[in-house]
């Protein structure tokens, strides 16, 4: 044998240079090869991080206050001269058939409101005796008022539920005591735990239906337990520094396990894949790492991007919800990266027999994993008349989209309390009794003197729309006077926020120039109106950010035009669905709800998540066509591959999703229920409409144009690969 040395310069002889793995490759291998430390790791950081908050408790607090607000400024200004009105309150509300006047009542009134007025968290109990408008017109219903020590937020509900037993004390004889307010409400707010259970529940169905092993089905959840697990540790730690809402833990879970099951399922469908190829269980796991794992970096990146641009619009503790939601995804992202691939590793030759096993039963019977054949029969379809099929799903969906634009922001108030509940039962004795615009008083602040304070007592008694007002109340300092306006209206109602509009730009507008004094209209009715008409102003900027920063990032990823434009369009149409959805189910009331506003913050929390979560599938199926075509040149044959591929993961990705966020509705929360809701409709739009319909037949229609880029623009761009290439 004859061998030869290869001269400089001799390219047929010389080796091609050995392969070079990703990063997400070598975090498979580490994972792999110290698969129980990293198992070890994750289960200090959760029992850590949970042996920490247990020991600091949490500190949740619900402030919807917003800098530079008329709200804050009213509410500043009374706190400056030192009015009453600045404190929260509590209402101890009466009603008696019979009358409240006799003696009877009056005796036993009294007495329990001493009991009242010795408790540690009240500062002073003002009687319904003490103020002739305290008790309604026909002497059945009244109310005294507790003022407390320190805010509603920071109310713990067993101070307010000794409040309501020491009212209690009172009832008899016909005599009905209820307790109304902010903190009454915290009363009847529902415990988690049955929805997290009901969701995981439903996906390890799906997955075990999906995969055919338990333990298959159970790697995704227990990879999402640990993630939110730790997340939602740490969270209650970050509350002693940070202003965290009371409801972030929920929409933390919400999110959470939706979005760590799913990403765990894009990255273990793409392993079984592998394995049925014939790959060994480590290189599996790493290829699956690489593909499957850049599909979820990249649509986890989005929402986490999405989620810190709600900090920038600065809408008070919506800053913290985004925050901590956002480090949920990034901790659910980094588990699926390094906790999963663990978990493969620790099981890897038994799902390589079992996968390897059933393919092997599915291809004698002449069946494709994951009902390739099926699918691609279903593309084919679409491919055949993609006109149609266009214009038939954009039209459904365009027409579930349109309520979305009669969509009004607020926040719900006792009105829409659990009917049992003591806040409710409050609520409409006191609207039955005094009017219903009698729980959203408007508190009008004035700096000056009597006269001016007289001229606004005045002037609001003659305003359309104003039921009663009282008399100007002085400040302690006497440099300040307040007048509390009752509405005709409810507090959600819309004549409300029209009166609170026409009283600053108009009636009081007036009377400024007539007195010379300034006049502020604040309270807890303006507080909701001023946080909706911002979020409503803010919205346009930040949906263009995220809009155009998703554009920039598909386009790197797909080196096209018309794909990511597309995706970014038909990710609206998604979330525009969803809020439409919403709005005839809570607003209008459909299925007999409760009509009210929809929750203030909602829309724009729900545009942030979902925004990502289309990215998720968008990446997912179409990397996967683009695979394709790199690869035939085939327009139509890359897009019956691709659905093929991917049409069952997606579909039972979305299915996942949906049961988790559907669970939500089951509760009695109704912020939770117009989330889990909105999230379950959006999802279940964009899975099955959107990736199964309108991607299919919007491709087709475009053909070999969808890859279409002008060079420049592609020289410019950062390269972002996707696919693998040998």
């Amino acid at each position: 044998m004859v061998t030869t040395t290869p001269v400089r310069g001799d390219t047929a002889t010389t080796p091609p240079p050995p392969h070079r793995r990703s990063l997400l490759e070598r975090t498979a291998g580490f994972a792999q090869r110290h698969r129980w430390t990293a198992l070890l790791l994750w289960v200090v950081v959760l029992f850590a991080v949970w042996g920490g908050a247990s020991a600091t408790g949490d500190a949740y607090r619900d402030d919807f206050s917003l800098p530079g607000t008329e709200t804050q400024q009213a509410l500043e200004s009374m706190e400056k001269h030192g009015s009453a009105q600045a404190g929260d309150t509590l209402d101890i509300v009466l009603h008696d058939g019979g009358g409240l006047k006799d003696d009877g009542n009056r005796r036993r009134i009294t007495a329990m409101l001493d009991k009242v007025a010795d408790l540690p968290e009240v500062a002073q109990v003002r009687s319904p005796y003490e103020d002739a408008q305290a008790i309604s017109s026909d002497g059945t219903v009244g109310y005294a008022t507790v003022v407390l020590d320190g805010s509603s937020e920071d109310m713990a509900k067993e101070d307010t539920r000794r409040i309501l037993d020491t009212a209690r004390t009172a009832q008899a004889d016909g005599l009905d005591v209820e307790l109304g307010g902010d903190a009454a409400r915290k009363l009847g707010e529902p415990e988690g735990g049955a929805a997290e259970g009901i969701g995981m529940l439903a996906a390890l169905v799906v997955l075990g239906l999906m995969f055919g092993t338990v333990i298959a089905a159970g790697l995704p959840v227990i990879t999402a337990v640990f993630a939110v697990g730790s997340t939602l540790g740490a969270i209650v730690l970050l509350s002693h520094v940070f202003t965290i809402a009371s409801y972030t833990p929920y929409i933390m879970m919400l999110v959470g396990l939706g979005v760590g099951i799913d990403y765990a399922l894009l990255i273990f469908a793409r392993y079984r894949a592998e394995l049925v190829r014939g790959a060994d269980p480590d290189e599996a796991g790493r290829r699956a790492l690489d593909l499957a794992g850049r599909t979820v970096f990249f649509a986890g990146c989005t929402v986490i991007v999405a989620l810190l641009g709600l900090v920038a619009l600065g809408l008070g503790s919506l800053q913290g919800t985004a925050v901590a939601v956002a480090l949920t995804v990034l901790v659910t992202m980094i588990a699926s990266l390094t906790l999963l691939p663990a978990l493969l590793a620790l099981f890897g030759k038994r799902f390589a027999r079992q996968f390897r096993a059933k393919a092997e039963k599915r291809a004698a019977k002449g069946k494709e994993l994951g009902g390739g054949a099926r699918w691609r029969r279903w593309a084919g379809l679409v491919q055949r008349r993609p006109l149609a099929f266009l214009i038939v799903s954009v039209a459904v969906l365009g027409a579930l989209s349109a309520p979305a634009l009669d969509m009004r922001l607020g926040f719900a108030d006792a009105g829409n309390d659990p009917a049992a509940t003591t806040s409710r039962k409050a609520y409409d004795l006191l609207a039955d009794g005094f009017g219903p615009g009698f729980n959203g008083p408007l508190v009008v602040v004035t700096e000056g003197d009597a006269t001016s304070g007289a001229a606004l007592s005045r002037r609001l008694n003659d305003t359309d729309g104003v039921a009663a007002a009282t008399g100007p109340i002085p400040a302690e300092d006497g440099k300040a006077f307040t007048v509390i306006a009752f509405p005709e209206t409810s507090p959600q109602d819309e004549d409300t926020t029209e009166l609170v509009h026409t009283l600053r730009d108009g009636v009081l507008v007036d009377l400024e120039e007539e007195t010379g004094a300034r006049y502020l209209v604040g309270g807890s009715t303006t507080a909701v109106i001023d946080y909706a008409d911002t979020v409503s102003e803010r919205m346009p900027l930040f949906i263009a950010i995220v809009v155009g920063l998703s554009l920039l990032i598909l386009v790197a990823v797909f080196r096209s035009l018309l794909v990511p434009l597309k995706a970014a369009l038909l990710n609206l149409l998604s979330i525009g669905a969803a809020l439409g959805a919403m709005t005839l189910v809570f607003q209008k009331g459909m299925f007999g709800l409760e009509p009210g506003p929809i929750e203030a913050y909602l829309p724009i929390m729900i545009f942030a998540i979902v925004f990502g979560l289309s990215m998720d599938y968008e990446i997912f199926l179409v990397s996967r066509i683009r695979e394709e075509w790199l690869r035939s040149r085939d327009a139509t044959a890359a897009i019956r591959e691709g659905v093929a591929h991917t049409g069952s993961v997606v579909l039972a990705a979305g299915a996942i999703m949906v049961a988790v966020f559907g669970a939500f509705i089951l509760g009695g929360d109704r912020m939770l229920q117009q989330f889990g809701f909105g999230m379950a409709v959006a999802v279940f739009v964009d899975a099955v409409v959107i990736r199964c319909l309108i991607v299919p037949a919007a491709l087709q229609l475009m053909g070999r144009r969808a890859w279409w880029i002008p060079a420049g623009v592609d020289r410019v761009l950062p390269r972002v690969e996707l696919e693998k290439h040998d």
